[in-house]
C-alpha cells in the first residue's frame, strides 16, 4: 500500500481515524516509559481531591495514541519523509481510563519547498471522547514526496 504524496493532499479534506479506548495500563506503562509519576497519573487517592476526581491520562500518551490511529489510515505509507514539528499543540479536556478517543485531521496549508521532490503540508488534528469532546487541539507540518 502506497501513502498519499503531497500533490495528492487537498486543503479542507477531512480524514478520521478507527476509535479506541484508553485504558489504565496504557496509563501505567505510559509512566514507565516517560518517567513521567506525576500523581495526577498515578495516585487516585491524591486525585479524588483535585477537579478531576480520579486519575487522568498524560496528555502526550493521547497524543501517541491519536498517532497510531491515524498511521492505521495508512495515508503516509512511503511517501511521509518527516514529522516536522507542533505549530501549536493544546489539551484542551483530560481523559480518564474508559474515555475512548478518535483522532480527525483536516489539511490547511501546502507550500512547495527548495527541493522537487517534496513539499510541506500542515494539518489541524483533533482528538475527540466518546460524548464528542475535544480533549486535544494541534497544528502538525510533516514533509512529503513529491511525485
Amino acid at each position: 500500500m502506497r501513502g498519499l504524496y503531497w500533490e495528492e493532499w487537498e486543503i479542507g479534506n477531512e480524514y478520521i481515524s478507527p476509535s479506541r479506548t484508553v485504558t489504565e495500563t496504557d496509563i501505567i506503562n505510559f509512566a514507565g516509559v516517560s518517567g513521567d509519576y506525576n500523581p495526577l497519573h498515578m495516585d487516585e487517592e491524591y486525585c479524588k481531591k483535585t477537579q478531576f476526581g480520579t486519575r487522568i491520562a498524560h496528555g502526550p500518551l493521547i497524543y501517541s495514541i491519536a498517532a497510531g490511529l491515524l498511521f492505521q489510515l495508512h495515508l503516509y505509507d512511503d511517501t511521509l519523509i518527516a514529522f516536522l514539528g507542533f505549530d501549536s499543540l493544546k489539551f484542551t479536556k483530560h481523559v480518564i481510563a474508559g474515555d475512548t478517543i478518535t483522532a480527525k485531521i483536516n489539511v490547511i496549508e501546502k507550500r512547495e519547498t527548495s527541493r522537487p521532490d517534496r513539499g510541506v503540508m500542515k494539518r489541524s488534528l483533533k482528538v475527540f471522547n466518546q460524548r464528542d469532546e475535544m480533549v486535544q487541539d494541534a497544528v502538525q507540518a510533516f514533509l512529503l514526496k513529491r511525485k
